[in-house]
């Protein structure tokens, strides 16, 4: 069931008009995505249906109505099994709830976008597939096609006036990686130091507001591109 959340009353900013349908909003990134783009105007329906099952996108999608910019947030649990003991089941499912529902979602509400000639598709996605991590073998293969897809698609859409692009995140502050006790740990602390030259996490509001940029008319450049939000980093 989607959930419409009217634009801010004192919103009449850049997505003033739009409809932004999210998935899965209820995890991940969800709540902050939504929360900063009907701030920024924009009329936002929030879905919290899982998305693995065939048909689930197109019924999120056919209960939306108009969708102007959907913005795929796919968030699952990175397991962290050795490269050579991964199994048929940790594989298939990592891919069901990352990969699986790209391409339905865009079945479902790319019609709508080629008879207006426009709109856009912003996924939510993790820079563990720009730089080697162990034990993320199976995470990582599912994030890299979540962006190998979106540079082919993006291309391929662009004539349509149809945006296409991704956000490699990381270090990103969200309930679903980042929980507040993974926060409070000491070693955690130690490892943001150590490895992100920003030296903490990128805020939920940074990087929504990054998102509400991409859904916005500004932003209508840019195809096929993967931008990494992750404090540097990917860089190191």
């Amino acid at each position: 069931m989607n959930t419409t959340t009217p634009p801010s009353t004192a919103a009449s900013g850049p997505l003033q008009g739009r409809r932004i349908l999210v998935t899965e909003a209820q995890s991940f990134m969800g709540p902050a995505l939504c929360q900063r783009l009907a701030t920024q105007g924009a009329e936002v329906i929030a879905s919290e249906q899982p998305l693995q099952a065939p048909g689930a996108a197109a019924q999120v999608v056919g209960e939306a109505g108009r969708v102007d910019v959907l913005v795929a947030n796919l968030g699952y649990p990175a397991p962290s099994t050795a490269a050579g003991a991964v199994g048929e089941a940790e594989w298939r499912d990592t891919f069901a709830a990352l990969v699986d529902p790209l391409p339905r979602l865009l079945a479902a509400v790319l019609p709508q976008m080629q008879q207006r000639r426009a709109g856009k598709l912003l996924v939510m996605g993790s820079a563990s597939a720009l730089r080697g991590m162990k034990r993320a073998s199976t995470y990582s293969a599912a994030r890299g096609a979540q962006l190998a897809w979106v540079q082919a698609v993006g291309v391929e859409l662009a004539p349509w006036n149809i945006q296409v692009n991704a956000i490699a995140q990381n270090f990103v502050d969200n309930p679903t990686y980042f929980p507040p006790e993974v926060q409070a740990n000491e070693r955690f602390q130690q490892r943001l130091q150590r490895e992100v030259p920003l030296g903490r996490l990128v805020s939920a509001d940074e990087d929504a507001q990054f998102v509400a940029y991409l859904c916005s008319p500004a932003a209508d450049c840019f195809v096929g591109q993967v931008f990494p939000l992750c404090g540097g980093w990917v860089g190191r």
